[in-house]
């Protein structure tokens, strides 16, 4: 799992380590760089604002084939999309133009950045919050879809190369916004995309998707959530990425976005 369910909240993991590695670079820079109080703030909010920046830049830029195809994207600051090593070299620049005045502060302040934002890689990648799959395979499981007609998710590997399973109901604002993203998915040679809808009547599922126009082969009602207690999901939406063995590839919670669905199946 890539985020945790604090009550009624969903928070990104890689966020909440992020919080926390700056946080530490805080505190280590005030004790052990010897900054007076303005000049200490000035570096510090510059350099979280000029991380952020450069981080976002970086992800726009290494998946602009992704962003040319919307590029207002790019302005949803909200969604995932930072790339930590462009944020670190921005970081970087900042630090040695803001603190240019006072090289041994400028040396500490830099070494301290590299250290905070290699935690933070090593954290993303081992992700100690959250690292295993609930379910490694598509599970045993027949729901039917909006004409009545069961669908045991284990056949779809007859068919296709990938399969995406989401998790979604239209109270969920996060859900809706990714809806005509997976629809596109669905349209791709090799790939099945089943939304199931989890608790919801027929009428709202039904009304939702005609109001839209959006046409899935694998619109599935989930009345009783079994998909939602077998993925152990925190929270919707969540997405699972299984391949054509209907092997567990990978699982997003949160709203997708087309880089990162791109890059699911592009790999």
């Amino acid at each position: 799992m890539n985020a945790i369910a604090l009550g009624p909240l969903l928070i990104s993991l890689p966020r909440l380590y992020a919080v926390g590695c700056a946080l530490l670079l805080l505190l280590c820079a005030r004790f052990l760089l010897g900054l007076p109080r303005p000049t200490q703030q000035r570096w510090f909010t510059g350099l979280i604002i000029v991380w952020l920046v450069g981080a976002r830049v970086g992800h726009i830029l290494l998946n602009m084939e992704s962003y040319s195809a919307a590029p207002l994207e790019a302005l949803k600051v909200w969604q995932p999309g930072y790339h930590g090593l462009w944020g670190m070299a921005a970081g970087l620049v900042w630090s040695a133009w803001t603190l240019r005045a006072r090289l041994l502060a400028m040396g500490g302040a830099m070494a301290m950045l590299v250290a905070a934002s290699s935690l933070w890689l090593v954290l993303v990648t081992l992700a100690p919050l959250g690292n295993d799959f609930a379910v490694d395979a598509l599970p045993e499981v027949t729901l039917e879809d909006v004409e009545g007609i069961e669908v045991h998710l284990p056949s779809l590997t007859e068919d296709a190369d990938l399969i995406i399973v989401n998790l979604w109901a239209t109270w969920c604002p996060p859900c809706l916004r990714e809806m005509p993203l997976l629809e596109e998915a669905a349209q791709r040679d090799g790939v099945s995309v089943v939304v199931a809808n989890q608790g919801e009547d027929l009428l709202p599922m039904v009304r939702y998707l005609d109001e839209q126009q959006l046409e899935f082969r694998y619109a599935l009602r989930d009345p009783s959530q079994q998909l939602m207690a077998l993925f152990q999901a925190p929270g919707l939406p969540t997405t699972v990425l299984f391949d054509g063995q209907g092997n567990t590839l990978d699982v997003h919670v949160g709203e997708l976005t087309r880089a990162h669905l791109d890059r699911w199946l592009k790999d």
